[in-house]
């Protein structure tokens, strides 16, 4: 009987044991919790040869946390990325920075009207769709020639910025693509030949080479009654091929366009009538193109259409980054 009080008494305290052990023993320090990623800033690298992060830019993009708050950067080391890039809306945040302007060349070759029954919206090479995008020393390139619409640059995200950048194509080069989108160009150079800067959005082109590659037209604008600026032209270059002998500053793709270049040095291929209403006479009743202080043998206001404008120092005040870009939330870009 005493055995087996005993055998009883050692399994009930080896059964007990280790839970007595679980309650007294002191619990683990926590570790402190880290910020959630889309708070802390990262940088990626993108290499063709396999010595980044990425092979190719739209992974890079992808991999990249939803909504970020503060910078991801993305780092391109040289190479041609034939690629149809899109930077989704929930991109947002995102710096492409090249490690050089010619050595970053992103490529691709659709038009309106291919095979792939492409429009103008869906031509782009690089299509920008998050707000706060950034990129600095990358080529933007449409590589199917002169084959009509083939965007190299659609742009649509808010606030977006484009410093020491190129933009190649033919017709369409540029897409401003939405109104409710503020861009600012600094340092870039810019080429096409027909309407090959577009779009609805409010654009700051600063310390910019726009080369014509033929007689056409540069900018098309679809500004909208809603908004006090359209393209402004600060500070720029207007070149061309030596083909280029009559080049139009713009037209309006719709009725409210508005263009504005100030202090603009303008080549001898600008027409003396500057502007062209997109043969619909209406257009000159509603469109706003003015220029302030133009330089150049394409300068002369002698032979300007009678329906723009020269601008009078007073009337050039309100063209400060601050004022064209106010919209609903305030956005100044920050010159470099």
């Amino acid at each position: 009987m005493l055995r087996l009080k005993y055998i009883v008494a050692t399994a009930l305290l080896a059964t007990t044991s280790p839970l007595l052990a679980q309650v007294v023993a002191p619990a683990a320090t926590p570790k402190p919790a880290e910020a959630p990623s889309f708070n802390k800033t990262i940088r990626l690298t993108v290499a063709q040869d396999g010595s980044g992060d990425y092979r190719t830019i739209q992974e890079a993009v992808m991999a990249v946390r939803d909504f970020m708050q503060v910078e991801a950067t993305i780092f391109l080391k040289n190479g041609t990325y034939k690629e149809k890039l899109v930077v989704p809306s929930q991109k947002t945040h995102i710096t492409l920075l090249g490690e050089s302007k010619e050595g970053v060349v992103i490529t691709y070759g659709d038009y309106s009207g291919d095979a792939e029954k492409h429009t103008t919206y869906s031509s782009s090479t690089v299509r920008v769709q998050g707000n706060d995008f950034s990129a600095e020393n990358i080529t933007f390139e449409n590589s199917a020639g002169p084959v009509g619409q083939a965007v190299a640059l659609h742009v649509e995200g808010d606030r977006a910025t484009f410093r020491n950048c190129r933009m190649l194509g033919h017709q369409d080069t540029l897409f401003l693509a939405v109104e409710n989108s503020r861009q600012y160009y600094q340092d870039c150079y810019i080429e096409g030949t027909t309407d090959f800067i577009f779009g609805a959005s409010t654009a700051v082109f600063e310390h910019c080479i726009i080369f014509s590659k033929r007689d056409s037209y540069i900018t098309a604008a679809s500004t909208t009654p809603r908004q006090k600026f359209g393209f402004v032209f600060l500070d720029c270059q207007l070149t061309a091929a030596p083909e280029a002998k009559k080049v139009y500053l713009g037209r309006p793709w719709r009725p409210h366009a508005k263009t504005v270049f100030l202090n603009t040095d303008m080549g001898a291929h600008i027409t003396g009538a500057g502007w062209e209403n997109w043969r619909n006479p209406d257009n000159e009743k509603t469109a706003y193109y003015a220029e302030f202080n133009s330089r150049g043998p394409g300068a002369s206001v002698t032979g300007r259409v009678a329906w723009s404008h020269q601008l009078k120092v007073k009337e050039v005040k309100p063209y400060t980054l601050q004022h064209i870009f106010a919209g609903s939330t305030a956005w100044v870009p920050q010159r470099k």
